[in-house]
């Protein structure tokens, strides 16, 4: 069970009186989703124990629900207690399964709410904005959002009776999922709103980490970085992966990989891997040589929805990534740990999106995480041997 709290000194994690913590996670957003109905919460109960028993030790999910379909915020600082309880039960079952969580604040999408919802509400509430993007500029948006995540922290845990900053299940939050805004090419807008959000939040929670949770696209701080980028759009987004994280509150990095997303079925399987190894590869770096900071893949997969796909496929990739992050790891570089999206449990069929991993269903891709596993587990008690240079296809910075 987690009964410290997981902290960075330089570019790595460590916990359990100072040793080191390497990530091995796994992304299920709907965690709070499915609690809020009772009769579903068995499916949370074996997603996170089947998750523990294949060696998973951090899960990445959704600490917001804004307006809609069972909110937990259904307006501007008003929340469902019955889903906050549903929260609540998702972390207590989480420490029961010997898991930590990463905390998500807000959403770039417009699933769950959003930027978008919070705008809508300002709209409604009488200010004169035109974009999602007004999310990251409003007074009064930044207001409604800083208000969350004082509840957010400030909550006390309807089981346990602790509150959520003093809760080391949580391993670290996150302050949106994968923001853009496309309004300010320049990034300076982002800028602004990290810097003001990361230190508003530190300035509750002083006990737990804090990511951004980007995407990972290098912008103009770095124009020899901007060739990493899967195409020219990637600049046109407002964000800028060594800027955005060379925040004195942002306690990690993080980039996520979706190579379907990207390339399409106009790359193969081959070309799409050795991209997100290379990807990887400098990310890493980055945070090793620049950023001095741990860096998590925060979300990765192959999607069954992409032409031609085999469940061969996935496994390979998973292969390729696990092996990139443990090797990058060994000398006690930046590479603290990955989180595939996503894990299912047996009966979620609703939520499919082309990604899910049912581990008693895929045994190729679950021996594969258990392996991951049990490498990570051997790092813990490794002492570096120095720097070493990969022999892997993937380029050495």
């Amino acid at each position: 069970m987690a009964c410290t709290f997981v902290s960075r000194r330089g570019h790595q994690f460590f916990a359990d009186g100072g040793r080191p913590f390497y990530v091995h996670g796994f992304n299920a957003y709907f965690l709070m989703a499915i609690s809020a109905d009772l009769s579903s919460r068995s499916k949370v109960v074996a997603l996170l124990d089947d998750a523990a028993v294949s060696g998973f030790n951090v899960a990445r999910t959704w600490a917001f629900n804004d307006g809609g379909y069972q909110a937990l915020q259904t307006s501007p600082g008003v929340y469902d207690e019955h889903v906050f309880q549903a929260l609540d039960f998702v972390l207590n079952q989480a420490r029961l399964s010997g898991l930590r969580l990463i905390l998500t604040l807000v959403n770039n999408w417009d699933d769950y709410g959003g930027k978008a919802k919070y705008v809508e509400w300002a709209k409604a509430a009488g200010s004169a904005l035109s974009s999602k993007d007004d999310f990251f500029t409003s007074r009064i948006v930044k207001e409604y959002y800083k208000n969350h995540v004082k509840a957010m922290l400030n909550r006390v845990n309807s089981i346990t009776g602790v509150q959520y900053k003093d809760d080391p299940t949580i391993f670290a939050w996150e302050l949106i999922n994968e923001p853009r805004c496309p309004n300010d090419p320049s990034g300076d807008t982002l800028q602004a709103w990290i810097e003001e959000m990361a230190s508003y939040l530190k300035s509750i929670d002083r006990n737990h980490m804090l990511g951004l949770g980007s995407e990972g696209f290098y912008g103009p701080s770095y124009p020899t970085r901007i060739m990493e980028n899967p195409d020219e759009y990637a600049l046109l987004l407002g964000t800028d992966f060594l800027r955005n994280h060379n925040v004195e509150c942002i306690d990690f990095a993080g980039a996520h990989g979706y190579p379907d997303s990207w390339f399409g079925s106009d790359a193969s399987v081959v070309q799409k891997t050795v991209f997100v190894e290379n990807w990887l590869a400098a990310h890493i770096a980055d945070c090793t040589s620049l950023l001095k900071k741990p860096f998590l893949f925060g979300e990765f997969g192959l999607s069954s929805k992409t032409a031609g796909f085999k469940q061969e496929h996935r496994a390979s990739f998973f292969s390729s990534i696990y092996t990139v992050l443990y090797i990058l790891a060994l000398p006690k570089g930046a590479a603290a740990g990955g989180f595939v999206w996503q894990l299912f449990a047996k009966g979620m069929e609703n939520f499919n999106d082309g990604y899910q991993i049912v581990l008693s269903e895929d045994k190729t891709v679950s021996e594969i995480i258990k392996q991951h596993s049990e490498r990570l587990a051997s790092l813990t008690n490794e002492e570096s041997k120095g720097p070493i240079c990969p022999a892997i296809r993937f380029k050495c910075w």
